[in-house]
């Protein structure tokens, strides 16, 4: 059977947001399939938890039934996303369920991916468990957005990022440093929650970044470097290039001479070549394409002024992170001002100021 959206109780919203909240710890993290979580209580009491292994198993239905020691007869089972139902290199979800002996299972929404949508609902109600459907369904809309978008158009997500100081500058030959430590460490945590990182080969020459996660922990989370380069123009004694390992670091071009094809091959670049259009740009949804051929799911630009102008003009950006530093930067040197607040606002309606406690730095997210 299934229930209407106001038959919830406050204690089933409450245990679905925990669900929720434990799937969040490994958004990003799960390759092809959705980041979930599992909570399973029992006389009202919460008796296990499970969320999606890394890379995408063991599922969370699968650890939160692995993980309890309790008898699960009668349980309730409180899971983020519709549960698996077919044999892939896993055993499926419903039938883990079923032999647990749980007999009341809420879920927000369908599976998109047509092996799973709805069949899961059929298979559960026959085998007389209780099905509850719709609860946090706008919640779950939300959070699973990337996968969708990953399953239905066969792209990366893709977030953006710039940095702007106190005078709107996104940068300065005589001072650099836009934002405090606060807002670095939560740029941390986008290359963690990201499986690859996007900047041109400008950007490459003139900052030597390093484009790894560097929270304490998480370094070996660091995402795959991409760099749009037209002509192999990057340097090769760049940070970036000399610590390339296989298949982590990958440059798109267009034309270069077979020298300099070598030489980046010999550093372990993969080099993969893409068209241009008319204005001598990269055709972004071939790139965005190829990369999600390999393994692409999830996107970090952190670019400069030229490619996030191009990119905000054509809705490329999925969200977008805006920071604002407190403080000002010299204009008595080169600089580089930025020129498209009225451009992110009128292309990005929905406007979220991120409430983070980072001193007097302040992020503003923007979504389509």
């Amino acid at each position: 059977m299934s229930t209407r959206k106001d038959k919830f109780t406050a204690q089933d919203k409450q245990i679905m947001k925990l669900a929720f909240n434990i799937a969040s710890s490994r958004k990003g993290l799960t390759g092809n399939n959705p980041s979930v979580g599992c909570v399973i209580t029992k006389k009202n009491q919460i008796v296990s938890i499970g969320r999606t292994g890394l890379n995408g198993r063991p599922h969370a239905e699968y650890n939160a039934i692995k993980d309890c020691h309790e008898n699960l007869n009668g349980s309730k089972m409180y899971v983020t996303l519709e549960p698996c139902n077919h044999y892939g290199k896993t055993p499926p979800c419903t039938k883990k369920i079923i032999k647990s002996g749980i007999s009341h299972i809420y879920y927000p929404i369908e599976d998109i991916d047509k092996k799973v949508k709805g069949k899961s609902f059929k298979i559960l109600t026959k085998n007389k468990i209780k099905v509850y459907r719709g609860l946090l369904k706008s919640l779950s809309k939300d959070f699973y957005k990337s996968y969708n978008i990953n399953r239905k158009k066969k792209l990366p997500y893709v977030t953006g990022k710039i940095a702007v100081s106190k005078n709107n500058l996104i940068y300065s030959k005589k001072n650099r440093k836009i934002t405090n430590e606060l807002s670095d460490k939560f740029t941390h945590v986008l290359r963690y929650k990201n499986d690859s990182i996007l900047i041109t080969y400008k950007t490459l020459n003139k900052d030597n970044p390093k484009l790894n996660c560097r929270l304490k922990g998480l370094e070996g989370f660091s995402p795959k470097k991409i760099i749009l380069d037209n002509k192999l123009n990057s340097k090769l004694n760049k940070f970036v290039i000399t610590k390339a390992n296989k298949n982590d670091t990958i440059i798109f071009y267009n034309e270069a001479s077979k020298s300099k094809v070598l030489h980046f091959k010999k550093k372990k670049i993969l080099l993969i070549k893409s068209r241009l259009d008319k204005n001598k740009y990269f055709y972004f949804q071939d790139v965005l394409k190829k990369l999600f051929k390999i393994g692409c799911r999830n996107l970090l630009i952190e670019g400069g002024g030229i490619l996030t102008n191009n990119l905000i003009k054509k809705r490329i950006f999925n969200e977008f992170y805006f920071y604002k530093g407190e403080r000002a930067l010299s204009k008595f040197s080169d600089y580089l001002k930025f020129e498209d607040f009225d451009l992110l606002r009128e292309k990005y309606k929905k406007k979220i100021n991120l409430n983070l406690k980072l001193g007097r730095d302040k992020i503003t997210l923007f979504k389509k």
